[in-house]
């Protein structure tokens, strides 16, 4: 297991003395190895926290200028935009790390929206895995996966929770994204869980669905 601390990025951006935008961004940093062993996930890590930085400090922050424009110009209240970034490690153990980030964006409207994205690293090289590699002997894992979700909705929907779309078998398929994955512990191994992004096949009171089985 790998100690993992959190660096937090933080600022409020002020437009004509009042606040218009603020964002609060947090990733994780491995700090109890060599660098040389954590190099590619601090860098990604760190360089995927900028990015979003930037991105908040400079195209959204002119999209807040406006719409505070705007606001003051017609007498409403001063909107104030939201970047909110957040991490959570799902396994870490036998040199595997496996997480995902919450990415939260406030821009107007009546509520924000959230883009779920998920990591998996293989700490003894240094790099990130792909789905498949979990299913070495299994070339229609896919098709395992799949099934596998439409019977968990199914039996979801039968208990008089509908709380997805009435076409998610075809949202399922259409939506479905290979990298949209991370693992969680079960005994002494783990459990996979696919998610889908917000509005995929489901409303957004649903909130990021997710499915966790077997592998």
């Amino acid at each position: 297991m790998f100690r993992i601390s959190t660096v937090i990025l933080e600022r409020e951006l002020i437009y004509q003395g009042k606040t218009i935008l603020k964002y609060k961004i947090q990733y994780p940093k491995i700090i109890d190895i060599s660098p040389s062993k954590s190099l590619h996930f601090n860098e990604y890590n760190e360089k995927k926290a900028l990015e979003l930085k930037k991105y908040a400090e400079t195209e959204l922050f002119e999209n807040a200028i406006q719409q505070y424009k705007y606001d003051t110009a017609h007498g409403y209240p001063i909107m104030v935009y939201e970047v909110v970034s957040n991490y959570t490690v799902t396994y870490n153990d036998k040199n595997i790390i496996s997480l995902y980030i919450d990415d939260y964006t406030f821009s107007g409207g009546a509520h924000g929206n959230t883009i779920r994205s998920s990591q998996n690293w293989n700490m003894q090289v240094d790099r990130q895995f792909m789905l498949k590699s979990l299913y070495p002997n299994n070339p229609y894992f896919l098709l395992s996966i799949l099934k596998e979700i439409n019977s968990q909705i199914e039996s979801q929907m039968a208990g008089g929770n509908p709380i997805y779309f009435e076409d998610y078998c075809k949202l399922v398929l259409d939506s479905f994204n290979p990298e949209q994955f991370y693992l969680v512990p079960r005994g002494n191994t783990y459990d996979l869980v696919i998610y889908f992004q917000q509005y995929d096949i489901a409303p957004y009171s649903t909130g990021i669905p997710t499915f966790q089985m077997k592998i």
